[in-house]
């Protein structure tokens, strides 16, 4: 894209219908700034796979009242079309972001102003009680303004269906060419205060009650476990010590230096607790009060990082998949003591998780179901198989949903669930890490790792795609010297045997992965974030571990395979 094309995308918001500040900042941006000017309107924000989220700032590939008022205009002229002839309701959250609140404002005045009542939290919230209260509250949309775990430059917008879950296609197509279909003088800002109504604590209140129903199982001393809590800045302060509380959890800690939320995030690099880094606090803090558990959220309180005595009795932080394991067999474990399983359960996980999850749920009678990246593909599958019962389901990014009361990932009930595994396992005498080896010796010891290469910008897109491109058209032939012996491309939905050459369909949606699936049992999947600029790569080993006291040494050998095959991948990156 030339300059004269950024120019002439830029020139309209000089004039009206945009206003005086944001003029200003565009025409700095063309007088002293054309690479900030580029970045700013080479593109629109697209949703991904957790909705749209971008830099604050004036631009077509920003967020602002303008890119947010005509993704809100599309979404109301959408609504009506859909339903002419009834009263229309959205709930809207919003978290600890630099101008969350104003700009939940803002998506709420155009709603009321299209004639549709708004239900609006007075304050911040999870985004799981914002999943939650679509349903309680009988709404047609739901809207949730975060950027989750981005950078504070960063803020996002995620659109909920009626069910409280993310959109999924169809849907989300129809609901971007409405948008796309908006000019923006067409948005409607002038609000209609009569549709305006603040929520707060009756829907906290549901909230709670139905995550500790969900989160906590039969009668427990759960007086007995102590615990450290740490909210990051962000929005679980508000629910979370008031869920374990609810609960009977009274030995809870909380970092008081991260308990007042903040958009800048100031005690930390990163406010993602699948980063150690984003933890220490809390796992210092359980150092020197000999707490059994670590609980961190993210900032809108959908991902959670559980940190537990390893073998040495430090606190170790389980990755994603670990914790998905914990929480699936527990899960199931309760529904066989209730006499609830009889073939007609099932459990979801991803593409990119741990196959762990599949193997215990197939040999509890459990099927398990698996789908691209992302937990409104799990939300899908509840609401794609109702003649089943949805027990729970995780993805190796900190994700965790406990029953379908809740539609998206959910730290605050995985959080109570965490908990009511860790007091059961202090019963014992046990920790939550010596159920997770046995869960390696009855089955395999499975070992995930994650490699994220940032790629920002115009540039960054670029390398990204021709990355992609290079994995399709020349696959590695053999990956730590086993053979690559099946392809999985998602954006073709084939799975390629390069032994034989068959070639079989695969049923879910296209997407742009590819997994790499060698003789000895690796796994390798890359596929390009869909909220962040950057090209991710998962590697799986499993291996047979006969007893504990083996662990160690074969979790060696796999930390040594990891490390080869992250140096055979690692020469890709430009």
């Amino acid at each position: 894209m030339t300059e004269q094309d950024i120019l002439k995308l830029a020139t309209p918001w000089l004039a009206a219908p945009f206003d005086e500040k944001t003029q200003e900042e565009v025409q700095a941006l063309i007088d002293n700034n054309p690479k900030g000017l580029k970045e700013a309107f080479y593109k629109n924000l697209a949703f991904g796979t957790g909705g749209m989220r971008g830099i604050m700032g004036s631009g077509t590939n920003r967020i602002n009242k303008y890119t947010l008022g005509k993704n809100t205009q599309g979404i109301s002229n959408y609504l009506k079309k859909q339903h002419p002839n009834k009263d229309l309701s959205v709930v809207i959250a919003y978290d600890c972001r630099h101008n969350s609140d104003t700009l939940a404002r803002l998506v709420a005045d155009v709603f009321t102003a299209n004639n549709i009542k708004v239900y609006l939290f007075e304050s911040l919230r999870p985004t799981p009680e914002l999943s939650f209260a679509v349903r309680h509250l009988g709404c047609d949309m739901g809207i949730v303004l975060t950027a989750s775990h981005n950078p504070p430059e960063y803020n996002g917008y995620k659109v909920y269906n009626n069910l409280g879950a993310q959109i999924v296609p169809p849907e989300d197509g129809h609901i971007i060419a409405e948008i796309n279909a908006v000019a923006f003088d067409q948005i409607k800002f002038t609000a209609n205060t009569n549709l305006l109504e603040i929520i707060g604590e009756e829907v906290d209140k549901a909230f709670i009650e139905a995550s500790v129903k969900n989160g906590t199982f039969g009668k427990k001393d759960r007086t007995k476990l102590k615990i450290v809590f740490t909210s990051l800045h962000g929005t679980s302060i508000k629910i979370i010590p008031k869920a374990l509380q609810a609960a009977e959890y009274t030995d809870v800690h909380i970092v008081e230096e991260q308990r007042v939320p903040d958009g800048d995030f100031p005690t930390v690099k990163s406010p993602n607790p699948e980063e150690p880094a984003a933890l220490k606090m809390a796992t210092e803090l359980a150092e020197k009060i000999q707490a059994d558990i670590v609980i961190g959220t993210d900032p809108d309180s959908d991902r959670i990082g559980i940190a537990v005595r390893g073998l040495d009795g430090k606190m170790t932080l389980l990755n994603g998949n670990q914790t998905m394991v914990l929480m699936t067999d527990y899960l199931i474990q309760q529904w066989k003591k209730a006499k609830k399983i009889n073939g007609k359960q099932f459990v979801g996980s991803t593409i990119v998780s741990t196959n762990l999850v599949r193997d215990i749920a197939l040999a509890n009678n459990v099927q398990c179901k698996i789908g691209l990246t992302g937990f409104k593909w799990i939300a899908k599958m509840i609401q794609d198989n109702a003649d089943l019962e949805f027990i729970g389901g995780g993805e190796e990014s900190f994700g965790y949903m406990v029953g379908d009361f809740v539609r998206d990932k959910d730290a605050v009930t995985a959080a109570l669930l965490a908990c009511e595994i860790a007091t059961e396992a202090k019963e014992k005498g046990n920790t939550l890490m010596d159920i997770l080896i046995q869960h390696y010796i009855d089955y395999d010891f499975y070992k995930e790792h994650l490699i994220a290469v940032v790629k920002k910008g115009i540039q960054g897109q670029e390398q990204i795609t021709k990355m992609m491109v290079d994995y399709r058209e020349k696959p590695p032939h053999a990956i730590d010297k086993s053979k690559v012996v099946y392809v999985e491309d998602y954006a073709k939905s084939e799975r390629l045997n390069l032994i034989t050459k068959e070639i079989e369909a695969l049923t879910v949606p296209k997407s742009n992965v590819l997994i790499f699936y060698t003789a000895d049992g690796t796994k390798v999947a890359v596929r390009p974030s869909g909220t962040e600029p950057k090209i991710k790569f998962y590697f799986s080993i499993k291996k047979p571990l006969k007893n504990a006291s083996d662990f160690r040494a074969v979790e060696k050998e796999i930390d040594s395979k990891i490390y080869r095959i992250s140096k055979q991948f690692n020469p890709r990156k430009k």
